[in-house]
């Protein structure tokens, strides 16, 4: 085993010191603890020197994947490049060192942020009024289906338990829908990948409390139905609801206010550029029209004589979260914003729409495209067109590592039996995208020629393909364990 694929334990030498810390004024000081509390045994450290911990946790990094060491196709998730300025910016000591309960006299420069994005928000999607609470897209969903729950009871209309998801939707949207109490309806989809408008006439009641779409949906095409969708939801007076993953595709092309959505999330750690890698920060803020702004988590900000205030909706659904969600990925996305400006925000859409189409077009003789058709910032493949070499889309996005790309999603939507979506965004030059087409199809012709290469790849990463089943099962989290399931 080479030394920088060892664990921190290995590289363990009794006597080794990676520290020297000062000495105490506290010896003198005596406490007594609870003997529950007091440990029995020694702590299991590594005795490491402190160059062995620095290049320890270099090489780590090294190992990690990011869309700043490669090209990151992961489909639904919009993982683009973050630009320096934002966290530039995020990083000023006036933003960084703001404690959460500081008086709104002392924060009006963060919360004329708020104030400012709202409307920057508004202007692009055409709803009227955001809240800035949720802690990433999943919690927006929450929030809005919190909303629509109250607006219903709020009017007496206690039968609406019921929402709406079509089977393009994304995963989470039937999760949210079930955390909030709603008893879900799946619509199907079309041979062309769009929701099946007289399918969804069929469940229309006055128990339905609102349809849940994202547009473009999850294939990457957009409902060019979506107006009549709308029409039928509200006449059976349900609201629309709009799933934000995808609105990269249309920023400064097309409002989600016109379409007839009433809520909509957005995720601002995705299509904002602020990054999401790792379990957060995240951002979800949650719009709605004018007749839902009561309705809004607490706290709201306003401006009052030039001031900017927190203030609680007259109907609204109580605090969501601690304070006020993740200020400075909301610093981020502001920053984004005002590089871009007006006149700039719509080659956000135009080149991710550019770029997915030219790879989809590039690539549709060796993988099999289910709908062909023109797409929107993602498509979706259904695995290599050669079905016969038994090369599987698992073995396709394994086989990528080993070329130095991330793998894109894989397996989702649940449409098709072998989905790869690839969502490219408008981050990526074509020098990038060219070389990417290349790998994609050499691995197409590895799998006619070669297929066990394919199928036992990964071959030059640190950790070769792994027992997915037993690694749920049975995961070794602790050194100690290591050999104890073999």
């Amino acid at each position: 085993m080479k030394y920088y694929d060892k664990l921190i334990f290995e590289l363990s030498n009794e006597g080794s010191i990676g520290y020297s810390l000062p000495k105490d004024d506290f010896s003198d000081i005596s406490v007594d603890l609870d003997s529950s509390l007091l440990r029995n045994d020694t702590l299991d450290l590594p005795q490491v020197s402190e160059l062995t911990v620095l290049r320890h946790y270099t090489n780590l990094s090294h190992k990690n994947f990011g869309v700043e060491t490669g090209f990151y196709p992961l489909g639904s998730c919009t993982m683009k490049y973050n630009p320096k300025i934002n966290e530039y910016v995020a990083s000023f000591r006036g933003f960084r060192r703001i404690h959460p309960l500081s008086d709104e006299s002392l924060v009006q420069g963060s919360l004329q942020i708020y104030y400012e994005m709202e409307q920057m928000l508004s202007e692009l999607t055409g709803l009227d009024a955001f809240t800035f609470s949720p802690f990433a897209g999943a919690h927006g969903e929450l929030v809005g289906l919190m909303i629509m729950k109250q607006y219903h009871l709020l009017r007496n209309d206690t039968k609406r338990t019921k929402v709406i998801v079509p089977t393009s939707a994304h995963g989470t949207n039937p999760a949210s829908a079930a955390v909030c109490g709603f008893d879900i309806i799946e619509v199907p989809s079309l041979d062309n990948g769009r929701v099946d408008v007289k399918a969804l006439k069929e469940v229309l009641s006055d128990e339905v409390a609102g349809m849940m779409l994202t547009n473009p949906n999850t294939l990457g095409l957009f409902e060019n139905e979506i107006e009549e969708i709308s029409k039928l939801i509200h006449d059976a007076g349900g609201l629309m609801y709009y799933d934000g993953a995808n609105l990269n595709a249309l920023l400064g092309y097309a409002k989600i206010g016109n379409m007839g959505f009433d809520i909509m999330h957005i995720n601002l750690h995705k299509t904002f550029s602020t990054p999401h890698g790792g379990g957060g920060p995240g951002s979800g803020p949650v719009g709605v029209k004018a007749f839902l702004k009561d309705y809004l988590p607490a706290p709201i900000v306003d401006k009052v004589n030039d001031k900017y205030v927190f203030k609680t909706p007259s109907h609204s659904i109580g605090r969501i979260s601690g304070f006020y969600g993740n200020f400075l990925v909301v610093v981020k996305a502001y920053t984004y914003l005002l590089s871009l400006g007006k006149e700039n925000i719509k080659n956000v859409a135009y080149y991710s729409v550019l770029n997915a189409n030219y790879i989809k077009e590039s690539l549709k003789d060796e993988y099999e495209l289910p709908i062909d058709d023109v797409c929107m910032h993602e498509f979706v493949f259904d695995g290599l067109k050669d079905k016969s070499t038994g090369v599987k889309t698992l073995d396709v996005a394994k086989r990528l590592l080993d070329y130095g790309y991330h793998a894109p999603t894989i397996y989702f939507p649940l449409l098709f039996e072998q989905s790869i979506m690839i969502e490219p965004t408008e981050v990526e030059n074509k020098e990038t995208i060219d070389d990417f087409i290349k790998v994609m199809k050499q691995i197409a012709k590895e799998a006619i020629e070669d297929p066990e290469l394919v199928k036992g790849a990964p071959h030059h990463t640190p950790i070769r393909r792994i027992d997915e089943v037993k690694a749920a099962k049975k995961p070794v989290l602790k050194f100690k364990d290591i050999g104890k399931y073999d």
